[in-house]
């Protein structure tokens, strides 16, 4: 697995997440916060390919027995994603302090 690069992918619900994340802190604080939670944001996801499993299983759905998903973090928000292949598909970038149990039902699982 070293110096293997694994293709980062956002999903359509990540890419809203993160241009509802941009346009809330850049409406609320300021542009420039907004540039830089969205440049560290865009990191987090670029250290994904080339360590995909070095993220923790999230615990919401960990208690279910679903270890197919990893999360990396960015406090306040999580990064919620899934290797398949050689690929990183990022499903979910959301503040951590909602309700994570239900986001990630609906989202994931599909409830």
């Amino acid at each position: 697995m070293a110096g293997t690069r694994y293709p980062v992918l956002l999903t359509a619900g990540a890419e809203q997440d993160l241009e509802s994340i941009y346009d809330y802190i850049a409406e609320y604080d300021s542009p420039a916060n907004a540039d830089y939670v969205l440049d560290r944001l865009t990191k987090a996801a670029e250290g994904l390919a080339t360590f995909p499993e070095r993220g923790s299983y999230p615990k919401e759905l960990l208690a279910l027995g679903i270890k197919e998903y990893r999360q990396v973090f960015f406090k306040p928000y999580r990064m919620i994603y899934r290797v398949i292949g050689k690929q990183v598909y990022i499903h979910l970038i959301a503040d951590g302090r909602r309700d994570m149990q239900s986001l990630l039902a609906r989202r994931l699982l599909g409830a």
